[in-house]
């Protein structure tokens, strides 16, 4: 059956089918082709985008932009002091001003309700770049590089995240690997599991697709015949520093090493990343924590980081490519 997501907003994979992230990947993988090419077709002529940022970002700024320009779209950025959003004027009044005048909104930011809202009276398409509570164009790119790294179908792959089961990345992942029937497993400390309503609801999407979903505070067990490890930054923006002791010491069993990638039995698993990673002591943070804690790194070792097996930088890339296929299929011509 043709797909037809013209008009469609992106605030969670959720919102989608396994047939449409399918869709989605397929548009990515030919756009990507067609960029590499040189004939690459403008389909976003006279599209006007805003892009909110509540928060700071590299890779979804960055991916919007050149997706857009590449297109034939025009962007405006509005950073986290460049407009009167939550300060002096609602999200509800935001999103009927920008929606009269442009064609699509993406919103990178803290509450997932404000997206909602954003969404609910924008009366245009409005693409979720971030919440804290979920981060689909990130997904899409990641099973986007999986499939690039792998001969494997998306329902034969088997994907672990390592670390904080209930981050946004995480659970986002586990929704999306349920919809097209993956192998997903989350290794991470009970105390920072997901909700258990969550969890039902990602058991019932598995079961449906034909998919499998499971939570271990064993890593070692859960890494077993893993295609990828996955992994995000143990401190969250916005996290207490008076909190970070406790932190690092909580998920510090949970870090991918080289040993960890060995325990999956595959030499060709791979390392996953959503970007930025704590693996060595170059960045401010970095050396804050080495001299608090005396370690060198946080959620991954710069060894797994710098490894062939690493796949971060293509994922990076993949942001851009399913980027564009969003926007294409959401308000192309």
């Amino acid at each position: 059956m043709p797909v037809n997501l013209h008009g469609r907003n992106v605030l969670t994979l959720d919102d989608f089918t396994g047939a449409e992230i399918r869709y989605l990947l397929r548009l990515a993988a030919d756009l990507k082709t067609a960029k590499q090419a040189g004939t690459e077709v403008p389909r976003l002529v006279r599209r006007n985008i805003a892009l909110i940022f509540e928060k700071d970002s590299t890779r979804t700024r960055s991916g919007f932009e050149v997706a857009a320009y590449d297109q034939g779209a025009n962007v405006t950025y509005i950073g986290p002091s460049g407009s009167h959003v939550g300060h002096k004027e609602s999200m509800k009044d935001t999103a009927r001003v920008l929606g009269r005048m442009y064609d699509a909104i993406e919103y990178r930011g803290f509450s997932q309700h404000q997206a909602d809202v954003l969404a609910a009276y924008a009366g245009v398409p409005v693409y979720n770049g971030l919440t804290d509570e979920a981060h689909p164009t990130q997904v899409l790119a990641d099973f986007m590089t999986m499939r690039e790294f792998t001969h494997k179908h998306l329902s034969d792959m088997t994907l672990v995240f390592v670390g904080e089961g209930r981050d946004n990345v995480a659970m986002s992942l586990a929704v999306g690997a349920a919809k097209v029937g993956m192998d997903m497993r989350i290794a991470s400390p009970r105390s920072l599991w997901p909700e258990p309503s969550f969890c039902d609801h990602v058991r019932a999407l598995a079961e449906a697709s034909g998919g499998r979903f499971r939570l271990d505070e064993d890593v070692t067990a859960s890494v077993e015949g893993a295609d990828f490890i996955y992994t995000d930054v143990w401190l969250s923006m916005g996290e207490k520093e008076s909190a970070w002791g406790e932190r690092i010491e909580l998920l510090t069993p949970y870090r991918v090493t080289r040993a960890l990638m060995a325990a999956t039995g595959n030499p060709y698993a791979k390392f996953m990343h959503c970007l930025p990673a704590f693996h060595d002591t170059e960045t401010e943070v970095g050396q804050d924590i080495a001299r608090s804690y005396g370690i060198d790194c946080m959620e991954v070792t710069d060894e797994v980081f710098e490894s062939a097996a690493s796949v971060v930088f293509d994922q990076a890339e993949n942001r851009m490519h399913t980027i564009k296929a969003i926007l294409v299929a959401t308000i192309g011509a």
